[in-house]
C-alpha cells in the first residue's frame, strides 16, 4: 500500500507540472502516457485515481475521466438496455456473443465518436482513461489508444493499465500480451521536472 501511495504522490507531481500540462519535451510525439499497476491492486488504484482527480482539481487542473466500462454501459443502455445483452449472451455461443457485443460497440462508428463527444464537451487539462481491464476482451487497450490519437490532442491522456507496459508491449493483468503499442510513454519512467 505504501508503494501505491508513493506512486500516486509522484503522479500528482508529474501531472500538475507545467511541462506535463504544456506537453513539453515530447519530441513531436502524441501526449499519451500509460500508468501500469498490479491488477491485484485494482480497488485501491480506483480509489487513488479519484483522490488524485480531486487533488488535481483543487490545484486548478481539471480532469476528464473516461471510464471505458461506464461508456460501454451507457452505449448498451441506449441500444436496448443491458437486459437485451443478457438475453443475447444466454442465446449465443461465447464467440457469437463477443461478435454481437463488438458490433454493438463498433469502435469507429460508436465508441470513439462517443468518447469524442465527451472530450469536446470538456475543458479538461488532462484525460484519464480507466476501466481498461473491465472491458477486456471485447475492447483492447491498443485499439482504443490507436483510435484516440485522432481525437485526444488538446490535453495529455493517461491510461491506467492493470498490467505491465515496457514502452513497447502491453501485458494485461501481467498474463495476456496485447498487440504492441509504441506511441505512449510509461509515466512511471519519466522524472518530474
Amino acid at each position: 500500500m505504501v508503494e501505491l501511495v508513493n506512486k500516486f504522490e509522484k503522479l500528482y507531481d508529474k501531472l500538475s507540472s507545467r511541462w506535463f500540462l504544456q506537453k513539453d519535451g515530447l519530441g513531436g510525439e502524441i501526449p499519451f502516457f500509460i500508468s501500469p499497476y498490479d491488477a491485484e491492486d485494482e480497488i485501491n488504484v480506483m480509489e487513488s485515481i479519484q483522490m488524485l482527480k480531486k487533488k488535481l482539481n483543487n490545484a486548478g487542473v481539471t480532469v476528464l475521466e473516461i471510464n471505458l466500462y461506464d461508456v460501454v454501459c451507457e452505449i448498451l443502455e441506449e441500444k436496448g438496455g443491458m437486459e437485451r445483452m443478457f438475453r443475447v449472451e444466454k442465446a449465443k455461443s461465447k464467440d457469437k456473443f463477443l461478435k454481437a457485443l463488438q458490433s454493438s460497440l463498433n469502435i469507429h462508428q460508436i465508441l470513439i465518436p462517443n468518447i469524442d463527444e465527451k472530450i469536446k464537451a470538456s475543458d479538461a487539462k488532462i484525460y484519464f482513461l480507466t476501466g481498461v481491464g473491465l472491458v477486456f476482451p471485447f475492447i483492447r487497450s491498443h485499439t482504443i489508444l490507436n483510435n484516440l490519437q485522432n481525437i485526444a490532442k488538446e490535453a495529455p491522456t493517461v491510461m491506467f493499465f492493470p498490467g505491465e507496459y515496457d514502452g513497447h508491449s502491453l501485458n494485461l493483468f501481467g498474463l495476456l500480451k496485447d498487440d504492441n503499442y509504441y506511441r505512449a510513454f510509461n509515466i512511471d519512467n519519466i522524472a518530474a521536472k
